[in-house]
């Protein structure tokens, strides 16, 4: 239902899974620019790469349901498949 939802608003799986390379990428930003520019060391700049980081699993996830529900309820898609 949720999934349906998403893809009723426009949400598409090429959205998900960019948003999960996306926040890959934020992830290692986000550690790099609190390692520069906070004075509380690794610690703090490893805590905000692990937390933005952990969104990529999540969005891979969303993408996956985002794609079977695409195949399973394209106009051509077929039972006998």
């Amino acid at each position: 239902m949720i999934v349906q939802t998403l893809h009723e608003k426009g949400l598409r799986s090429e959205h998900a899974y960019t948003a999960a390379f996306v926040s890959i990428g934020l992830s290692v930003v986000t550690w790099c620019g609190s390692m520069k520019g906070e004075s509380s060391g690794t610690d703090r700049a490893d805590r905000w790469g692990i937390f933005v980081g952990e969104w990529a699993p999540t969005f891979l996830a969303l993408g996956l349901a985002l794609a079977n529900y695409e195949r399973d309820h394209q106009p051509s898609h077929s039972l006998n498949h």
